[in-house]
């Protein structure tokens, strides 16, 4: 980045961060602290109102606007596929301003740079490939969480369990302190405080029904930082399964949230997989056939057995 650039982007940051002293800066640009006194002398000699107080950082003052920035074709591509993906995976309210964040981006551009993103934007698409219903329910409940975040209000709702209590039931009621969202492997995540369990937990949006926005607020519990939050893993069983080559692009495809790794083995490759338990695998793992072979562990092993011989009674 040369020093125009990088004097810039100084400028953009104060507006995004209001304070930042020059180490945070230096850490941002990967130069020096003393490049960083250099470029804010250099703003402040061009008329740009940077106010440093010792011990605190750098300011703008307060009223100071950067004229309308120019985007690149590149840049410009990248704000309206996001707008795109916006539309498809958050509630209809943010549908609405991605729509009309790509109007006012599209208006702005000069033309030859909106025909180079026009020519950019024709050969990338985005597909969503969940049906309209599944869209919409998620859709809904992500809209009520998201204001429920926002105002620091309880939710309850009847949540769909993977595997089933001792007396069969897949469904629990949880009333949760909503943290966050998190988009992971293809879907929405809350992460919440929950109140049965007591500790923070994943729920996945697809699972939730009868969603209530509650009049109880809470507050967060201490410590606890929704951005630098990073989930237990505790995935400590390892499966490891034959796939015939027949298959193995579409396993590969699949994208399984479970799985490690897929490499070459003797006449077919190789998945490797950690999950919790090996019930989280085996409808999976039943759904490929005879084309797939579950090498450890034996208690999968045994389990497959044990479906196939109730498929062979009904059949």
């Amino acid at each position: 980045m040369n020093k125009t650039d990088r004097m810039l982007a100084i400028v953009i940051e104060l507006q995004r961060k209001g304070v930042l002293r020059a180490e945070d800066l230096a850490a941002k640009f990967e130069t020096s602290v003393r490049t960083i006194y250099r470029d804010v002398q250099a703003l402040s000699e061009a008329g740009v109102p940077v106010a440093g107080a010792p011990g605190l950082g750098y300011s703008l003052m307060e009223g100071y606007f950067l004229p309308p920035v120019s985007f690149t074709p590149e840049e410009a591509v990248a704000l309206l596929i996001g707008a795109e993906f916006v539309e498809m995976r958050l509630d209809a309210e943010y549908g609405e301003k991605a729509r009309s964040s790509q109007e006012k981006i599209e208006a702005i551009l000069p033309e030859s740079v909106r025909e180079e993103t026009e020519r950019i934007r024709s050969v990338i698409r985005l597909l969503n490939e969940k049906g309209a219903k599944t869209r919409g329910q998620e859709k809904e409940t992500f809209k009520q969480l998201r204001r429920a975040i926002l105002q620091k209000r309880r939710v309850r709702f009847r949540y769909a369990k993977n595997l089933p209590d001792p007396d069969g039931s897949r469904h629990s009621e949880r009333t949760v302190d909503p943290y966050g969202l998190v988009f992971l492997q293809g879907l929405w995540m809350l992460v919440a405080f929950c109140g049965l369990r007591q500790d923070i937990r994943h729920f996945r949006l697809s699972r939730m029904n009868e969603l209530a926005v509650l009049d109880d607020s809470f507050s967060i519990v201490p410590g606890f930082r929704f951005q630098d939050h990073r989930s237990i893993d505790d995935r400590k069983v390892t499966v490891r399964l034959w796939v015939d080559p027949s298959v193995a692009d579409r396993v590969q495809e699949s994208d399984n949230f479970y799985m490690e790794s897929f490499e070459p083995g003797d006449k077919g490759w190789l998945a490797t997989f950690r999950v919790r338990r090996v019930e989280d695998l085996l409808q999976w793992t039943l759904g490929w056939g005879a084309a797939v072979q579950v090498l450890e562990p034996e208690s999968l092993r045994e389990r497959v057995r044990e479906e196939i011989q109730k498929m062979l009674e009904r059949y």
